[in-house]
């Protein structure tokens, strides 16, 4: 087959059982909205006084107008965390008088900077944006197609990077602009706390109760700006749909279980991530009163833990998640480290999903994972050569005696793949992705969404495949924005279309269905129901579900 209408799935010898093009849905048909992109070499950019000015409940914001859309960046919707606030719930921001300036981004969250550009290819790839970091960083921007009283429908975007790192326009693929101008909707992207200071657990070391979750409560408050505001930049904060990839998948999921939470988004999507507990309750406690020790402080010495500068609390606190290893292992925790906690209060505790009475059983769900997350030939061209053996031997380290049962059990599987090709696949297995979509399920009030995508760039002599973060671009169509990760051209953009048209219809009416996809069935435990994202995209029935069998 010619690159253009390549099934990657079919090529690794997957046979047509369960896997056949389905007739393109028609229950909800796509409308595009008419074009607002000026023609030929009119003015595109527009800014002054009376330009893009829109009003929020703490005061006037001017944006800019790109391209028939209306922007806004850096918009406060909480205020400076640093010293007092510091561990505590996001505080609101003090109102202003004059009209602020929203044309730049907000400061990304405190983070080790330090050698972030050094991996250059990892850097031309993901084209990484980073700017002022400061913890003055709860910040949301806005794209949208007028500021008028139309209601659209709203996406909310959760930035990869752990719950550790990134921001909310890390990758220029996070853009806003082009989805919002083709599915007439309004796209929010924002930052939040991170790491130690956006998860450090620190109640029975004398602080506030919510001090393992103030990352999560900062997007909650995201959420209720935008319950409140969105309205007065053209969107409809009944339909807000929440959306993240990898980091971003977990606050996802997270933020499902979050009671304060309710109410504030009524759609989900999950690319590459996402996770179905918190950090355990009793192993974060210890960690923070590790912390207190790693500090010199004593429990209760909050204050003095709020004026070290934040990043000599990052060190501190980095040095007492290794003085925790060996309490992980008791615990029986593999990654030890800063995320939401399981506290049965502002997180859930126990499994994500498992009340059909949760307010996260209304709320439609689409989940998605890539063929290959990690792609170890990518700027290694020898790796190509590997043989099964080879394999088997390299996966060992994470696992172990089982290592030749798993590689037989892909080779089998994907009979024509070769072993590079189960490499990846391997260590880039869904079983993730389909546990969340099983539990989802389970709850039998929302419908679940399943795809996995394939689409091979080619770039790196064809070595990059399917890797993390390819799909973003995608499905917010980006696709000639993003072309460290496409290279561009109508091949990705015919996908793109596809994907980010069902993306829309979903954010509408909770069905993907009537984008371009073939038939998007609902997922079920029994039959696996996967969307395969390819220039070919066809309905499978679980296709690895053998494989993944060897996993267990």
């Amino acid at each position: 087959m010619k690159a253009s209408r390549r099934n990657f799935i079919q090529s690794l010898g997957v046979g047509v059982t369960g896997l056949g093009m389905a007739q393109q849905a028609t229950a909800t048909t796509f409308e595009p909205p008419k074009s607002t992109k000026p023609n030929g070499d009119d003015q595109i950019l527009f800014v002054g006084d009376n330009i893009a000015v829109s009003n929020t409940e703490f005061g006037k914001v001017r944006g800019f107008v790109l391209r028939g859309i209306t922007t806004f960046l850096g918009i406060p919707y909480g205020a400076d965390t640093s010293g007092k606030n510091r561990f505590m719930p996001p505080q609101k921001p003090a109102p202003w008088s004059d009209v602020k300036p929203a044309v730049w981004w907000g400061n990304t969250a405190p983070q080790i900077m330090e050698k972030r550009y050094s991996n250059v290819y990892a850097s031309f790839v993901d084209h990484w944006n980073y700017d002022d970091v400061s913890e003055d960083c709860l910040k949301i921007n806005v794209w949208t197609p007028a500021l008028d009283t139309q209601k659209r429908p709203v996406m909310v975007w959760l930035h990869g990077g752990g719950f550790v790192n990134g921001n909310g326009i890390e990758q220029d693929g996070y853009h806003g602009e082009n989805i919002a101008r083709l599915g007439n909707v309004v796209f929010c992207s924002l930052n939040h706390r991170l790491g130690s200071l956006g998860y450090s657990h620190l109640k029975a070391a004398g602080g506030h109760p919510a001090s393992g979750n103030v990352g999560n409560l900062d997007m909650v408050a995201a959420l209720e700006w935008v319950k409140n505001n969105i309205a007065n930049f053209g969107g409809d904060p009944t339909n807000v749909t929440i959306m993240g990839q990898s980091g971003g998948g977990s606050k996802v999921t997270t933020l499902m279980n979050m009671p304060s939470a309710k109410g504030l988004f009524h759609k989900a999507v999950v690319l590459s991530g996402g996770s179905l507990a918190g950090v355990n309750k009793e192993y974060a406690e210890k960690l923070g009163l590790k912390i207190m020790e790693e500090a010199g402080l004593k429990p209760g010495e909050i204050a003095k833990l709020q004026q070290i500068p934040w990043r000599e609390y990052i060190d501190i606190a980095d040095r007492a998640v290794a003085k925790m290893a060996d309490e992980a292992k008791r615990l029986n925790i593999q990654r030890g480290g800063y995320s939401p906690v399981a506290d049965g209060e502002y997180l859930n505790d126990g499994t994500f999903f498992s009340d059909a009475n949760h307010f996260s059983a209304d709320i439609p769900l689409m989940i998605c994972s890539t063929f290959n997350e990690q792609s170890p030939s990518r700027t290694d061209a020898t790796l190509e050569s590997v043989t099964l053996a080879d394999v088997k031997e390299k996966i060992k380290t994470r696992f172990g005696d089982k290592s030749g049962e798993i590689v037989d059990a892909y080779a089998k599987t994907f009979p024509k793949a070769r072993p590079i090709e189960l490499w990846t696949m391997i260590l880039s297995n869904r079983k993730n992705a389909v546990a969340i979509a099983d539990a989802k399920t389970t709850q039998k009030k929302a419908p679940v969404f399943l795809a996995w995508f394939g689409w091979q760039p080619p770039l790196f002599d064809n070595r990059m495949r399917a890797f993390h973060c390819s799909d973003i671009c995608f499905w917010l169509y980006n696709t000639d924005l993003m072309l460290t990760h496409t290279g561009g051209g109508k091949r990705p953009r015919a996908l793109s279309e596809k994907m980010s048209k069902s993306l829309i219809g979903f954010m509408k009416t909770g069905n993907p269905n009537g984008g371009g996809l073939p038939t998007w069935k609902t997922y079920s435990t029994q039959n696996g129901e996967t969307m395969i994202l390819d220039d070919v995209p066809a309905l499978a029935n679980d296709p690895d579900r053998e494989a993944r069998k060897a996993l267990a």
